[in-house]
């Protein structure tokens, strides 16, 4: 598991939040304390407007950049949700069209995918969690993909309904494939250190704001540290879709439990 995922794995969100804002109010604290500690107010104050023409280039950078993360992270959340869901209609389309073989094709197939259900909601589903693959039920489906192939139709209607079928199954396993790469795949390390170094960045500059009114100038501090500090944890959210608090659980799978 990378580093992210395994916070996500081991703490809850709201705590990992608390966290993350205290961790800004501390830092903000401490740089404003530095700052005015060895920096005079008058030399601050008189470079008020080139810090602020500066500060609004930096700030427009980093928010274009937090937008970016923010919409592809919930992108691809959505697009494994969807992934999911396909795979579980696949399923149900799988076990409707056995109707159409002969015995004892039927009375071996269903079992199978029900099987194949069960192990994914009861089993693989704490596995993504940690991004990893259920070895079970990659077997089941390799089982299942054996009875497809070794069939042989005996009626122009099971070799449409075979073709069917195997299209279907070949769609399900792309699916699965997909499932298990998105589990353990988020943002990239690289682009997490943008964003953190960027944080900084953003939050330093406005320690070289001159200010009269020291509690104000920190209340303002805390506040954008705060706004940066929770995009940042929605990011982290939403950027491995089966490990944390804000996750994909199996109900595509469960709905399909009773046939």
């Amino acid at each position: 598991m990378s580093f992210i995922q395994k916070i996500l794995f081991s703490m809850p969100l709201v705590m990992l939040g608390v966290i993350m804002i205290l961790s800004v109010v501390v830092f903000s604290a401490i740089g404003l304390l530095i700052v005015r500690r060895f920096v005079p107010l008058k030399v601050l104050k008189v470079h008020n407007d080139v810090t602020a023409a500066i500060f609004k280039a930096i700030t427009t950078a980093y928010t274009v950049l937090l937008a970016f993360v923010v919409v592809i992270s919930w992108q691809n959340f959505n697009e494994t949700e969807r992934h999911t869901a396909t795979e579980a209609n696949c399923l149900v389309s799988l076990y409707r069209n056995s109707a159409a073989f002969g015995q004892p094709f039927v009375n071996e197939i269903r079992p199978l995918i029900k099987e194949y259900v069960d192990v994914v909601i009861n089993e693989e589903w704490k596995s993504l969690s940690r991004g990893e693959e259920n070895i079970k039920a990659r077997d089941i489906l390799r089982n299942i993909w054996a009875l497809y192939t070794g069939y042989d139709p005996k009626t122009d209607k099971e070799k449409i309904f075979l073709a069917e079928s195997v299209r279907k199954l070949d769609n399900l396993r792309e699916m699965r494939r997909l499932r298990i790469i998105d589990s353990r795949t988020g943002v990239h390390p690289v682009l997490w250190f943008v964003l953190v170094v960027g944080a900084i960045i953003t939050i330093g500059f406005t320690f070289f704001f001159g200010l009269d009114n020291f509690i104000n100038h920190t209340v303002m501090v805390f506040i954008l540290g705060t706004i940066i500090a929770l995009i940042l944890l929605t990011i982290i959210s939403f950027d491995f879709p089966f490990t944390g608090t804000v996750r994909i659980g199996p109900a595509a799978f469960q709905q399909i439990i009773g046939f």
